[in-house]
């Protein structure tokens, strides 16, 4: 026989359900209303802010912002700290100190440490928790405590179009260059050339593009298979919906 259903029981799951749902409908109300954009900065007085730009909310540490300029259509994740100077309140002079071009993605938890000039190119793809940093601590006297020697800082550059992997680090001083792509957990130090991979702490170079060879080492995964002529997007939607056990 089966057992009869607890009426206390139903009426608290369906609270349980209302409260699920008021709940995550208010998170996103509050997402959209903290989000950040030239049209909604908030307390952020960015030195710039592109048309298309948004900062998810909730966003991670941010001063300096009037040496901050960010380009069109950047995607910043969620707690992404941003910061120009050691410390806020800080006079940094007539020029900008960290600059994104258009199009610029930063994955959730990333970090971008200005002391100095850096600056990050158009169409440049970041994972979640990249940290990019143009100042480190210094260990000049083995006395003194290395968080209470005073930092060095150089100048970093990230070229346009390049793809940083989840937790790659790039140090004071990196150069890279046009499309690279620096693997997930690469320690990136000193200058990278255009279009390659480097992978590895500290990174080096393992896969590069020659105009006669084309990669090398070459691929391991087949080129991609172009769209032929004709194929509309309605039919490519269709093709992938198809249910691969019926065909």
């Amino acid at each position: 026989m089966s057992k009869s259903r607890n009426p206390f029981s139903s009426l608290s799951a369906w609270r349980r359900r209302l409260v699920s749902r008021a709940v995550q409908g208010g998170w996103r109300w509050v997402q959209e209303a903290g989000a950040v954009s030239a049209e909604h900065p908030g307390r952020l007085r960015f030195r710039r802010i592109g048309t298309g730009t948004r900062l998810a909310f909730p966003q991670g540490t941010v001063f300096g912002e009037a040496w901050i300029e960010l380009g069109d259509h950047c995607v910043i994740g969620e707690h992404v700290t941003l910061t120009a100077g050691m410390m806020p309140g800080l006079d940094l002079g007539a020029e900008p100190i960290l600059r994104f071009g258009d199009g610029v993605v930063l994955g959730r938890g990333s970090h971008v440490i200005a002391d100095t000039a850096v600056t990050i190119g158009s169409d440049t793809y970041c994972g979640p928790y990249v940290y990019i940093t143009s100042t480190n601590h210094s260990y000049d006297d083995p006395r003194v405590p290395v968080g209470k020697q005073w930092p060095r800082t150089e100048p970093v550059s990230v070229g346009p179009g390049c793809w940083l992997g989840t937790g790659a680090v790039i140090l004071p001083g990196a150069r890279l260059g046009r499309n690279v792509v620096v693997a997930a957990g690469a320690v990136v130090r000193g200058e990278v050339p255009d279009h390659c991979v480097v992978a590895g702490a500290p990174a080096r170079v393992v896969r590069s593009w020659d105009e006669e060879r084309g990669w090398q080492p070459p691929l391991r995964t087949p080129a991609p298979v172009p769209i032929p002529e004709g194929v509309t997007p309605e039919q490519l939607l269709a093709l992938s919906e198809l249910d691969p056990d019926r065909s």
